[in-house]
């Protein structure tokens, strides 16, 4: 019996308790909790609100007004229904209102078919810029900087040496762990110079606090931007975009962002007409595990080779080095289909091209003979400029021997460089005999052995020239300099020059013989000789 008593106490205060908590007064004061209590959806809110006493809504329904409803936050449930509406979505740069602007949309409206081929080549890696974007909470407008950049395109280089999709120069790739040697140039990698690409505009948004001179900075360095806002401030005027002094290009660069960014925004405003770009990824990423030639990967990956090469347009050689190139891109849907014919490939070595470093400087003559290569292929590979020693450490792309078991290592892959320095030729040159000139004194005032001299002209070592006497020597004629050598400088044209010893009395007299021409020099410099044509056997041209 007591027990029964008792358990009808309990359940008597439980109906008392859930009484009071529909009453008026406790409404009243859960309506005042701080909203920092409150259930919230997701988030860390409804994780600090699941510890506490749940409250629960009382009282009358009362209506919302439009003040409250147009002050909540609503969320799209609905995902975008295609790239250019993702795009659309994550808009956050402030808009430029210029003639600029407008000039600029006018350019662009009136080249549909430039549009066109923009937006189309863009297919293939705007999705993974626009992921790249949302994941680090960047504007997405940057997602169409490329179009300002490259026109979508990773093999653009510019006069000044800017590469790749996102216009990288050498150095400022360096300076973002681009890498650039003989069998790649990271500048042109999709996914690389993408992360490369918004470290630094994430950099210079941190410079400036402002998307506009960010942008301003990626176009012209962020040195100069800074000394153009320092001086508008010791002149006390505004330090925005549109207030400092720049170059023209930098001055138009924001303007072309935001006049694609308007087209993007309402093509029909523009009457134009974007692509259907599906928000899906294009590409997905492949481990390489072996040296592979790019003919055979994308016949593998059962693509077109120009497709294959538009993903991967960081690799210039026709192979693959797993040790420097771990990854490859390709199509979504031809992946699997690469890994499995990959696995199932039984026709022979994966590479046939391998890498060889040279032990000693040798002519490119020597190098193909060794390679087993012709010299005109082993220097159209390797880029190869005519009249140039291959320097001792260069690394050349040469045949596979089908004896080479070993992929290239991950120390040639990552620094293999080409090196070269100009060929030495010598060539039969006379020289008048000066006043007591001899054997041994001609062999000095030209650096040559005394031995030879003599050998040259069928005379003793010890023999004296007679005044006027034209002598016989094999001076050496220099190529191009090593410097010029990918610099972009044309070679001298005309004659080779060699340079003559100047200095003591009649020395012009002696070098200036029958055959050869003095040309003057600027003062301070030495004089060089060259020869000029003389009948007979015609001789080859130094270019």
């Amino acid at each position: 019996m007591k027990l029964i008593a008792a358990v009808c106490l309990a359940g008597s205060l439980l109906l008392a308790g859930c009484a009071s908590t529909t009453s008026g007064p406790s409404s009243s004061s859960s309506s005042s909790t701080p909203a920092s209590q409150q259930p919230t959806a997701g988030g860390a809110g409804s994780k600090t609100s699941s510890s506490a006493a749940p409250v629960y809504p009382g009282g009358p329904l009362t209506p919302i007004t439009s003040s409250e409803a147009h002050s909540q936050s609503v969320v799209t449930l609905a995902p975008p229904a295609d790239m250019w509406d993702r795009i659309r979505r994550g808009f956050k740069m402030p808009n430029l209102q210029s003639d600029l602007v407008r000039d600029r949309e006018q350019w662009y409206a009136s080249r549909p078919d430039y549009i066109q081929r923009m937006t189309e080549r863009s297919n293939k890696y705007i999705f993974h810029i626009v992921e790249e974007l949302e994941r680090r909470n960047m504007p997405t407008e940057l997602a169409l900087l490329p179009y300002i950049e490259s026109a979508f395109n990773p093999q653009a280089i510019s006069s000044a040496r800017a590469a790749g999709m996102w216009q990288f120069m050498p150095a400022t790739g360096t300076d973002f762990d681009l890498k650039q040697n003989i069998f790649r140039d990271d500048r042109r990698d999709v996914v690389a110079s993408t992360r490369a690409a918004l470290d630094y505009l994430q950099k210079l948004y941190g410079m400036f606090g402002d998307w506009q001179l960010a942008l301003a900075a990626y176009n012209w360095g962020e040195g100069s931007v800074s000394r153009a806002i320092a001086k508008n401030q010791r002149l006390g005027l505004p330090t925005t975009y549109s207030d400092l002094s720049m170059p023209a290009e930098t001055r138009l660069y924001v303007p072309k962002l935001q006049a694609v960014k308007n087209i993007v925004a309402n093509p029909q405003a523009f009457n134009t007409e974007l692509p259907l770009i599906a928000n899906h990824p294009y590409f997905q990423t492949v481990t390489l595990t072996r040296d592979l030639d790019v003919e055979l990967a994308a016949k593998l990956a059962d693509i077109r080779l120009e497709d294959f090469r538009a993903l991967n347009p960081a690799a210039h050689k026709p192979v693959l080095l797993a040790a420097g190139t771990p990854q490859i891109l390709l199509p979504w849907d031809n992946a699997a289909v690469f890994q499995r014919n990959f696995d199932a490939y039984s026709q022979g070595q994966y590479a046939s091209w391998t890498a060889w470093v040279v032990p000693n400087t040798m002519t490119v003559a020597d190098a193909a003979q060794r390679s087993g290569m012709s010299e005109t292929d082993l220097r159209a590979l390797n880029s190869i400029p005519p009249r140039m020693l291959i320097k001792a450490g260069s690394t050349l792309i040469v045949p596979r021997g089908a004896r080479v078991k070993e992929d290239v290592t991950a120390l040639v892959a990552d620094s293999g460089h080409l090196s070269f320095q100009p060929e030495i030729v010598n060539r039969r040159t006379t020289v008048k005999a000066g006043r007591n000139d001899s054997v041994a004194s001609i062999a000095r005032r030209y650096k040559l052995k005394p031995d030879s001299v003599a050998e040259w002209n069928d005379v003793n070592l010890n023999h004296s020239f007679k005044r006027g006497y034209s002598v016989v020597v094999y001076l050496p004629v220099r190529a191009a300099p090593a410097a010029r050598v990918g610099s972009g400088a044309a070679p001298a044209r005309g004659h080779a020059a060699v340079a003559g010893k100047r200095g003591g009395g009649g020395t012009a007299k002696a070098v200036a013989a029958r055959g050869t021409n003095i040309v003057k020099s600027p003062a301070g410099k030495q004089q060089q000789v060259v020869r000029e044509k003389r009948g007979g056997t015609p001789v080859k041209k130094k270019r």
